[in-house]
């Protein structure tokens, strides 16, 4: 088992990654919203006081979704990867995110999806 973490660096595809995944035989994703270094270091730079009206009344992006799930094998892991990059793009390019899987010991109340 795995566990697949995926940060997403746009929230305004997370509905198409979610179905991508759900295509993709992952199932139970977990989501977080989260905000990385870059971002919360540039909201306290002294550039922030021309950021204008969409940063400062909340439509623009500062932050990250965090999806997390546990899967039976690394062939689902990378099924999902490819999933995502139909979704986004190449996930080298900037701006799209990171993927990535760990093992997983054991777990305790989980049914897999199959």
């Amino acid at each position: 088992m795995y566990m697949l973490i995926m940060v997403l660096d746009d929230t305004s595809h997370l509905n198409d990654v979610l179905n991508a995944w759900d295509q993709a035989g992952v199932g139970g994703v977990t989501i977080i919203e989260s905000t990385g270094l870059n971002r919360v270091l540039q909201r306290h730079s002294p550039d922030m006081a021309f950021v204008g009206f969409s940063q400062m009344f909340g439509s623009g992006r500062v932050g990250h979704n965090t999806l997390f799930t546990v899967i039976d094998s690394l062939e689902t892991a990378e099924t999902a990867v490819a999933a995502t990059e139909a979704v986004l793009g190449d996930l080298t390019e900037p701006d799209k995110g990171i993927i990535f899987a760990m093992p997983v010991a054991k777990t305790w109340g989980l049914t897999l999806k199959r």
